[in-house]
């Protein structure tokens, strides 16, 4: 059985937020600690995980990550609940 496909969200040592999608967090969130996770994520650690949804498949789970990377900074400080400033 496989397991679900999750959009993350992560908080970056700068402040900045890194959206992605997985279907093994623990090992995802580990090579973006190692630095080989995403070129974006590379020297920016440690990071919070600010953000998490499940959906259904990898399909939705694009579908979603397109329409989160597209949100304003302000727009996904909403989404995480957490106030500007």
């Amino acid at each position: 059985m496989s397991m679900p496909w999750v959009l993350y969200i992560l908080e970056c040592a700068d402040g900045t937020f890194y959206t992605g999608i997985t279907n093994d967090l623990d090992q995802r969130l580990q090579k973006h600690e190692s630095g080989t996770g995403a070129k974006y994520t590379k020297g920016r650690g440690p990071f919070k995980l600010a953000h998490l949804e499940t959906l259904q498949n990898r399909s939705e789970a694009s579908k979603r990550e397109i329409a989160v990377k597209a949100l304003r900074r302000e727009e996904k400080l909403k989404l995480i609940g957490k106030r500007q400033g």
